[in-house]
């Protein structure tokens, strides 16, 4: 009998695997991207001694100055 080599079999395999992964983490970050953005830039906002503004999508707040009061 031939002996059949299967190192092309599993190569498809991890191929597979490493592609459904990538999609699921577009996925996530497409969903979840606005988000963490946000959170960025509230970060961002305090470090700067600026005021949060929330846009109206997630991802899109902004700094602005502190008004004076």
């Amino acid at each position: 009998m031939k002996k059949r080599n299967n190192h092309g079999q599993a190569l498809v395999e991890y191929v597979l695997i490493v592609a459904i992964i990538s999609v699921i983490t577009i996925a996530v970050v497409n969903y979840f991207g606005g988000y963490v953005k946000d959170s960025i830039t509230k970060t961002s906002c305090s470090l700067v001694d600026q005021e949060y503004v929330p846009g109206a999508k997630p991802g899109e707040g902004e700094c602005k100055e502190k008004e004076i009061e």
